[in-house]
């Protein structure tokens, strides 16, 4: 008999814990056909119908960009609500899913806009530096800092609203995984973040559900982050999965802190930890931009 190392054994319970385990019976994502491609990515100006890679002002010097993309009904003069996007950590999954953990390797903003009528800007997480993008979390293994993410983010959302004719009232946060988690560590990390967004779409994971490797990953921490949402309106969504970190825990929590206003709950129909599923007709893409027209109608 072979004695596993309690250190090994640990590590796989934990892996087991922390992956995805779609149920049996859920759709591949590559059993549909897509209805949407995502543009190229370019070099030079934005401009509508273009998705193009941008260094903010001040970061010239560094390896740190994000990526823009101009509705193809875009007009200079015109105002546009704002999708803001974070990506998942660098990641391979079971089912052939990918992530890059780069901003243009993010699908949200395109599948939920069809790549008409909104902004569509994927911000980075950058290392304790400042200097370069960061593929794991934020900040570096040593020092998970949001700090250097956060400062991007609140230089980069009016300078992306100047230029391009976003509408500072109508900014949707929304990311996959990683970005899911983001949601609220670093989109209601402060006051000052906190006030730039209209909604939320965290698909995939849910900030506070489980302790993660950075500072502030527990629930009390979340909790105190969760009041700064004040009432706006979230759609959390999430792939069908046997793993604990599931869309049920994320309501549990939720429905324990009272903090359930605005909030609706939804299953991707898909085994998927994958946001490619939003590039694919489904149910729940229906729901979420029929949700998305409803919340911007409404005033803030």
């Amino acid at each position: 008999m072979t004695l596993v190392p309690c250190k090994t054994v640990l590590l796989l319970l934990s892996l087991a814990v922390a992956l995805p385990l779609a149920k049996p019976d859920a759709p591949d994502i590559h059993t549909v056909k897509p209805d949407l491609t995502v543009p190229k990515l370019e070099s030079g100006k934005a401009a509508s119908g273009r998705r193009v890679r941008e260094t903010l002002p001040g970061y010239e010097k560094t390896k740190v960009y994000h990526v823009t993309y101009l509705p193809i009904d875009w007009q200079a003069g015109k105002r546009y609500p704002v999708i803001v996007e974070y990506a998942g950590n660098n990641y391979r999954g079971a089912h052939g899913d990918i992530s890059t953990g780069r901003p243009e390797g993010s699908n949200m903003g395109y599948g939920i806009s069809g790549g008409r009528d909104f902004i569509w800007v994927c911000l980075p997480y950058l290392n304790a530096a400042g200097e370069d993008i960061a593929l794991t979390w934020w900040g570096d293994l040593k020092n998970r800092t949001a700090k250097p993410t956060l400062d991007y983010c609140l230089k980069a959302v009016p300078w992306i609203c100047e230029q391009y004719g976003g509408d500072p009232e109508q900014i949707i946060l929304c990311g996959f995984s990683r970005g899911a988690i983001a949601c609220n560590y670093v989109g209601l990390h402060d006051d000052r973040v906190a006030g730039l967004w209209r909604a939320f779409i965290p698909y995939s994971h849910y900030d506070g559900i489980a302790a993660w490797p950075y500072p502030g990953s527990d629930r009390d921490s979340a909790g105190a982050r969760l009041k700064r949402l004040a009432k706006r309106p979230q759609f959390i969504c999430h792939e069908f999965t046997g793993s604990r970190l599931n869309l049920a825990a994320t309501r549990r929590w939720l429905e324990s802190t009272g903090l359930t206003e605005n909030i609706t709950f939804a299953e991707t129909g898909f085994r998927n930890h994958n946001d490619a599923w939003l590039l694919r007709p489904s149910a729940t893409r229906r729901q979420l931009r029929r949700w998305l027209k409803g919340v911007l109608v409404q005033k803030r």
